[in-house]
């Protein structure tokens, strides 16, 4: 990556934006979505407006995130309830579950956009996203929503110096996901267990300051995924009583574990490829 070919990415971006006119952006407050609505402020000013999804699938830091970047940039935000959970084909929990969420949450999205007059609806993914088992991105193509970040090839690596360079507190800011990405394909998604995932992710986080942080739901076991620099702190003898004591208690689980591969992105579709080796 190169300063010269950054700045071609970003200026074929903001081009891409201006001719689109009036944009709605499926905001999380995450790193992308928020490059995306600085950029897409800076360029359309007053015709963009911020849309994020409720449900008991967000994290509630991230809905708390998404309201402060929001005004930070001075951006017309909107937050809707989002109805997947109320759909019995999504948690049932196949491995297509993103797809049936997105196509139920950007179909709303649309409606908005529609009613408001608004041209465009964009979302945050890059040209990273495209690695992975994502059926989501899927629905948003079918449905004509926009990826003006992958469109212009930026990767993720660029965002976060991209934003950096703009000066949002973003460009540093863990990954998150949507909760439900946390419980095992077959594995039906219940509130009780999103909202033991979200609740043992912010202990951890906070316990021991991990940068990246991932529980997973597998019935009576919550496994713990971290970022490798993490893990020595996991296992620390007062770290590791306060975990147990918490997870066991006030969560219910009866037994916790930690993954020895570290945090990864969509981990769980390991169990839809082919096997890979350790790292």
């Amino acid at each position: 990556m190169t300063t010269r070919s950054l700045k071609a990415k970003y200026d074929n971006l903001r081009i891409t934006l201006n001719k689109m006119g009036r944009v709605v952006i499926a905001f999380s407050g995450g790193v992308d979505s928020s490059l995306l609505l600085k950029i897409a402020k800076d360029v359309l000013g007053a015709d963009v407006l911020a849309v994020t999804a409720e449900s008991a699938t967000t994290p509630k830091r991230e809905l708390e995130d998404s309201a402060k970047i929001a005004a930070h940039l001075d951006a017309e935000h909107l937050v809707v309830q989002s109805g997947e959970m109320e759909l019995p084909e999504f948690v049932a929990n196949p491995p297509e579950k993103c797809y049936i969420c997105k196509k139920s949450r950007f179909g709303d999205i649309l409606n908005i956009a529609q009613d408001r007059g608004f041209e465009f609806v964009l979302d945050g993914e890059n040209i990273d996203d495209t690695g992975d088992f994502r059926p989501g991105s899927k629905a948003a193509r079918e449905l004509g929503v926009r990826s003006p970040l992958r469109e212009a090839g930026l990767s993720k690596k660029e965002i976060r110096v991209l934003s950096r360079k703009l000066d949002l507190p973003t460009w540093n800011k863990p990954s998150y996901a949507c909760l439900a990405s946390r419980i095992p394909y077959g594995s039906p998604i219940t509130e009780k267990k999103l909202r033991q995932v979200d609740l043992g992710e912010e202990f951890v986080r906070d316990l021991i300051v991990a940068n990246q942080v991932r529980v997973r739901h597998y019935g009576d076991m919550a496994k713990i995924e971290v970022d490798s620099a993490a893990m020595p702190k996991l296992i620390r003898r007062k770290v590791r009583d306060k975990l147990i004591h918490f997870f066991k208690l006030d969560l219910g689980f009866k037994f916790i574990t930690l993954d020895l591969y570290g945090y990864e992105t969509g981990s769980l579709n390991r169990a839809i490829e082919v096997p890979i080796r350790p790292k």
